[in-house]
């Protein structure tokens, strides 16, 4: 039941699932480079409805380690925006091919990495001049809920809400663990409808979980031990070749 992949494809695709358990509990926005991965060697549109599942499983990981940081306020603010988002998400999955979809997955990917270069050379302009809440809940809330629909990549998108929220970092992470985890549990039944979750990929899932769970603990440890603005432009730049490869693969 598990696909046929050359070993170079499996290696990627073990290291990527333990990159997903960092991601969520120590180092956000090191996952992109796992949906590259994961977009890359398997169908572009089965690729998101098999990692979402490894998602959630590195979301009850984060949530346990910050469940009492959360600000429930900002979570209700951003839902509107957010459902629209995934709705307009549902319907492009539903009407696009494969390869539309790999290119799409590309562009996002590229458009999160600028957006987090952006946020990384400008994080105190965007903290100081903020936009009013509705209208920031409104834009980001939305984008969020497409980029995360079609590609699970709203993580840089939804950072720069946090950020411009002022949030300390504990509140940061424990209302993005909550966010992330409530609206990839939604994602979940439009998934299987769309036939994005798969025998196949269920069967994976099983095969990866361990190491999203070893990798979810490793984050908890090394998130305070790590040169984050080294760790971040090695994860940007393998990001970049791997929305490029997206965009460029026949």
């Amino acid at each position: 039941m598990l696909p046929e992949l050359p070993a170079v494809a499996w290696a990627l695709l073990a290291v990527s699932a333990f990159v997903v358990g960092i991601s969520k509990t120590g180092l956000p926005g090191v996952g992109t480079v796992s949906i590259a991965v994961f977009a890359a060697v398997l169908p572009a549109k089965e690729s998101t409805g098999t990692l979402l599942l490894l998602l959630i499983l590195a979301d009850v990981f984060a949530i346990i380690a910050y469940r009492r940081h959360v600000e429930w306020r900002m979570l209700l603010r951003l839902a509107p925006a957010v459902v629209i988002g995934l709705g307009l998400g549902v319907l492009f999955l539903a009407v696009a091919d494969d390869v539309v979809a790999r290119r799409v997955i590309g562009g996002i990917l590229l458009a999160v990495i600028a957006i987090t270069l952006l946020r990384r050379r400008a994080q105190r302009a965007v903290v100081e001049h903020q936009p009013p809440q509705r209208v920031a809940a409104a834009v980001y809330g939305g984008l969020g809920g497409f980029t995360t629909m079609v590609a699970n990549a709203a993580g840089p998108v939804m950072s720069m809400y946090f950020i411009a929220a002022r949030f300390p970092v504990k509140q940061f992470l424990g209302t993005g663990a909550w966010f992330f985890f409530l609206v990839n549990v939604s994602k979940v039944p439009f998934s299987a409808g769309l036939g994005l979750i798969t025998p196949e990929g269920l069967w994976l899932d099983l095969l990866l979980a361990p190491l999203v769970c070893i990798g979810a603990v490793v984050g908890l440890w090394v998130a305070k031990r790590i040169d984050q603005a080294r760790f971040e432009s090695i994860v940007i730049a393998l990001t970049v070749v791997g929305a490029l490869y997206l965009l460029l693969r026949p």
